[in-house]
């Protein structure tokens, strides 16, 4: 069972990553990330997951070092842009995202979206990077299966981790199945579907069987299929709440019935019909 919110499961080159983190997208640069991270990791969070697009690298920054804990215990993530993607802006792009975080190296950097045409040559810098030791590990984001195929045919190193959206309503089978085959972990962006599944009345039965909310169902749902979970909040008090998920445990029989409300729908855009 998974006890705390330090526990992490081991990427396929040996680095830790933590099982539970917070995202940031779309919480605006300034004060209100550095309060969000700083609120977060004063709960006990280790990891934080941000992206060039969101506009908010500096304020992340700011808070790692106004946090007081040391950088080895932190686990930090950024993502290339789609407009810097191709191998020299995605070199130009990584000591951007440096610059603005103030850190030495990052934990795990991501292929933002598969932009068609560009991101074996994205990989390419990734792995260029990764080499010379400026990142622990690397990956992607929004992959299918068809991307990772075609990408991991020209790598020297297969993608560590794939962040995709995931919640009950598209719990993403066959992809999940091929990335465990695989050894890329996966992790979960937007895992409480915008709070849209906070209400449903199956995980609020569940919830209630252990004085929990829906939310806390769903994370703990995640980390019982083994993906990795970044849910985005601002407010202190649901930071705190979001993460208070390692004091019980989802019967089979419920995982499946939370399985069941799958409906293959989703909210952000379609990896393989998005404009870039």
């Amino acid at each position: 069972m998974i006890k705390s919110l330090q526990d992490c499961t081991v990427l396929h080159n040996g680095v830790h990553m933590p099982r539970f983190g917070l995202g940031v997208w779309r919480v605006e640069e300034g004060q209100e990330v550095r309060d969000a991270v700083k609120a977060a990791i004063k709960a006990g969070y280790r990891s934080i997951d941000t992206a060039a697009g969101y506009g908010n690298e500096e304020g992340v920054g700011q808070a790692i070092k106004e946090s007081g804990i040391s950088r080895e215990e932190l686990f930090i993530t950024t993502k290339v842009k789609n407009g810097d993607q191709g191998y020299e802006s995605t070199l130009e792009a990584f000591e951007t995202s440096m610059k603005k975080l103030d850190l030495e190296y990052l934990d795990l950097y991501l292929v933002h979206w598969p932009v068609k045409g560009k991101y074996k040559e994205t990989w390419k810098a990734f792995e260029k990077l990764y080499k010379e030791g400026r990142i622990r590990s690397i990956g992607v984001s929004n992959f299918q299966i068809h991307h990772l195929e075609d990408l991991m045919a020209d790598a020297e190193i297969k993608p560590l981790v794939n962040q995709v959206e995931f919640h009950p309503r598209l719990t993403q089978i066959e992809l999940r199945d091929y990335c465990r085959k695989n050894q890329i972990q996966l992790e979960a962006w937007s895992p409480l579907m915008q709070g849209e599944l906070l209400n449903h009345p199956t995980l609020k039965e569940i919830g209630d069987q252990y004085n929990k909310t829906a939310a806390q169902v769903i994370l703990r749902w995640d980390l019982q299929n083994e993906v990795v979970t970044i849910p985005k909040s601002v407010k202190e008090h649901r930071i705190i709440e979001n993460a208070n998920i390692f004091d019980f445990e989802l019967t089979q029989d419920e995982i499946e019935k939370i399985n069941s409300l799958n409906e293959n729908r989703r909210i952000g855009p379609d990896p393989d019909n998005f404009n870039f």
